[in-house]
């Protein structure tokens, strides 16, 4: 948690992001993937300071773990002084034990994001995903909160200004933001209305074109014209192709040449001829995706 200190921006963390979406996919099915279809609603999470703490907390709780269908989970919440913005035990359940940092007495409104980040860490236990190294994992976490429509409270936690600043979670606002945009245009929702922070809401709008340039890279047809007549300089040298681009040829067992590209939905690696235009569809996500290979 970023309490007054420096707030990272930018995306630092994006290759790890896109391989929780695909871990994702990959771990829950497109059909599940789809039953998130619909946002944790504001009112569902609304906290107001004449609330009772302990009370309300319990109350956001409660509606964050119906968020990920996790009926029998229940959290035990409470306060202490901490350095993280939250903690969980993650045991055998079905009871779970989540401590909040005492700042939460008094910042009422981002108890929603500070609980739907521990949640989500009960929803991947439960699954048995998780990454390598414990920095990955919260990485992890932090994508899959957002992508299942919770997310955007972490987001809009974020507040910075020239002699304060409040972030929560791991992604960078702009990581946020890019996840936000992922989901948004899977779900063609706009999540943007839902926010109270003018930060937050600057962070999803850089996010967004990030996003919207995955969908813009080629082979893709909504690939530029510049990007367009590189691909083509590179399917007619393709050893001189550059690491950094967001494809790869390579010969199919009879020699025919086929070209290897990231879906823009779920970042799994979708191989195909190279013979003009092509419809090819994700095996993972189910996207259709109109290529000019």
């Amino acid at each position: 948690m970023a309490n007054g200190g420096p707030v990272q921006h930018g995306y630092p963390h994006l290759e790890t992001v896109r391989a929780a979406i695909t871990a994702l996919y990959k771990r829950l099915s497109h059909d599940t993937v789809q039953t998130f279809s619909a946002s944790l609603a504001p009112a569902d999470v609304a906290f107001c300071d004449t609330d009772d703490l302990h009370l309300g907390a319990q109350r956001v709780a409660r509606e964050i773990v119906r968020h990920f269908r996790l009926p029998d989970a229940r959290l035990i919440v409470g306060f202490r002084e901490m350095t993280h913005a939250a903690n969980v035990e993650l045991a055998a359940g079905p009871e779970y034990f989540v401590e909040l940092n005492d700042r939460f007495r008094t910042h009422r409104r981002d108890i929603g994001a500070a609980l739907a980040h521990e949640v989500a860490h009960v929803y991947l236990h439960r699954l048995d995903l998780s990454f390598p190294t414990t920095p990955e994992n919260e990485i992890l976490t932090d994508t899959v909160t957002t992508y299942l429509g919770a997310g955007w409270l972490l987001l809009d936690a974020f507040r910075e200004d020239a002699v304060s600043s409040q972030k929560l979670g791991y992604l960078t606002p702009e990581e946020f933001g890019y996840v936000l945009a992922k989901r948004a245009l899977l779900f063609h929702e706009d999540p943007s209305v839902w926010f109270t922070s003018p930060q937050a809401y600057d962070a999803y709008v850089k996010g967004m074109a990030v996003a919207r340039r995955d969908e813009q890279q080629p082979p893709l047809t909504a690939a530029g014209w510049a990007g367009r007549r590189r691909y083509a300089h590179d399917r007619r040298h393709t050893s001189g192709v550059q690491p950094t681009a967001p494809y790869s040829f390579s010969p199919d067992p009879a020699g025919h040449l086929r070209v290897s590209f990231s879906c823009p939905t779920c970042h799994q690696r979708i191989r195909v001829p190279v013979k003009g235009r092509v419809r090819a569809r994700c095996g993972l996500c189910r996207t259709v995706l109109e290529c000019d290979t």
